[in-house]
């Protein structure tokens, strides 16, 4: 059994009403299960709530109970319209999104991956190093910091000066680490805005000394969040990192005829299978049985502010949803098409980066994995909404359209050449 990650808790409270009680609210059960489960999660305890001035909210820590998900802690952000789940037990990641008033999920996927794993099950290194998707089930996870991208050898340099090879796994290690110092802050000033941040060490004795302090915001009765991250190098030399913001969409957003909308410069296929579709990149396929992924490299155009923007929205354009962020910061933009069977993970990923998802080694070679001088840091900042009608989806592809400003779309027919 593992032992629980021993998060420390905090809340600032407002003079317009914020408590601290124990509720009987009960949390969802975990995801895919039928039946009911024995193992009931603990009862929620309100680490903020506002009953006054404006839309009613509360913030909630649960701590789920039985199988792999033993000692995960959920942090529950209900901001009067939306439900954000966060998991301070896996960096910090969004487990998913729902409405408020119905609970309907309306960011998030049915991953063959029913519990919230604890990081303790997870070996990263099985599988030839995919064991990260023995855990991979979240709305949104960080993939970084040392290392994002697919599993394969790279080179470091060991303590003893000597050049070695290592094992590097599928998405890196941020996604499994535990959340340390996690604090609910409410701003005092209007509009009272909700903030979870959490720290998250990736740091070891000869090798990386990162830190991520990682934040989720949302004003109440909004539909639209936060993500606002810092990463520093606590370290004597320069740190390589990476950073993927893997953000995942299953129904209601997705269906057949659903299409993701971009500004982008150039649209690349990965590998030779994508090619084969590039010319639909864009659009989505129903559940597929025996669908291979299709993964597309996106170099995006962005405004004078240096910011992009993406929509995904569903066939008929009355559903969809959003994310804006600076190109200064991420100036890269993966979109992952997963339209396997139900059963497999129906789902896709529209992923902004430093980077793309090949090896840290291809990376490297191409240019595209940043350093961090000793005691620097980056700051990253993401924007998601909700659209929930016609209206607010037509807006955001406005919104896209307009970042594009009629200038073209190259479609690259040939993945990269990546070398050996």
């Amino acid at each position: 059994m593992p032992n629980p990650s021993r998060t420390s808790l905090t809340a600032t409270a407002l003079a317009v009403g914020l408590l601290l009680f124990a509720t009987a609210c009960q949390h969802r059960p975990a995801r895919g299960h039928g039946s009911r489960d024995l193992h009931q999660p603990s009862k929620p305890v309100t680490l903020a709530r506002s009953t006054v001035f404006g839309p009613q909210w509360r913030v909630e820590k649960v701590t789920l109970r039985g199988g792999k998900q033993e000692g995960v802690e959920l942090i529950n952000i209900d901001n009067g319209s939306i439900i954000i789940t966060v998991i301070p037990t896996r960096g910090l990641s969004i487990l998913d999104v729902r409405d408020s008033k119905t609970g309907d999920r309306l960011l998030g996927w049915d991953s063959p991956v029913h519990e919230v794993v604890h990081p303790s099950y997870v070996d990263l290194e099985s599988r030839g190093g995919l064991g990260w998707l023995e855990g991979f089930n979240e709305w949104l996870v960080r993939c970084g910091l040392a290392f994002a991208g697919h599993p394969g050898t790279d080179e470091f340099t060991t303590n003893t000066g000597d050049t070695a090879t290592m094992d590097l796994t599928l998405h890196g290690k941020i996604g499994n680490i535990p959340a340390s110092s996690v604090q609910v802050v409410v701003d005092e000033k209007p509009p009272h805005r909700i903030r979870v941040t959490g720290v998250v060490q990736e740091s070891m004795f000869y090798g990386p000394n990162l830190q991520l302090v990682a934040q989720v915001s949302t004003e109440p009765g909004s539909d639209s969040f936060r993500i606002n991250d810092t990463i520093a190098n606590f370290g004597a030399f320069d740190q390589e990192f990476q950073l993927i913001y893997h953000a995942n969409f299953g129904p209601p957003m997705l269906e057949q005829g659903a299409t993701v909308v971009t500004a982008s410069k150039q649209v690349t296929p990965m590998n030779a299978h994508a090619a084969k579709a590039v010319n639909n990149h864009a659009t989505y396929a129903g559940p597929t049985k025996g669908f291979i992924e299709e993964v597309y490299l996106h170099e995006p155009y962005s405004t004078a502010a240096d910011q992009s923007m993406a929509v995904l929205r569903n066939a008929s354009g009355d559903r969809g949803t959003s994310v804006r962020w600076s190109t200064a910061e991420l100036p890269y933009l993966t979109v992952w098409k997963n339209t396997a069977a139900t059963e497999d993970g129906y789902v896709t990923g529209i992923e902004p980066a430093t980077g793309y998802p090949f090896n840290r080694k291809v990376e490297r070679k191409f240019g595209r994995v940043p350093k961090l001088a000793p005691g620097a840091s980056r700051t990253f900042t993401l924007d998601f909404a909700v659209l929930r009608d016609k209206a607010a989806v037509d807006w955001a592809t406005g919104e896209v359209n307009g970042i594009s400003a009629g200038r073209p779309t190259t479609l690259n027919d040939e993945p990269p050449e990546i070398g050996d």
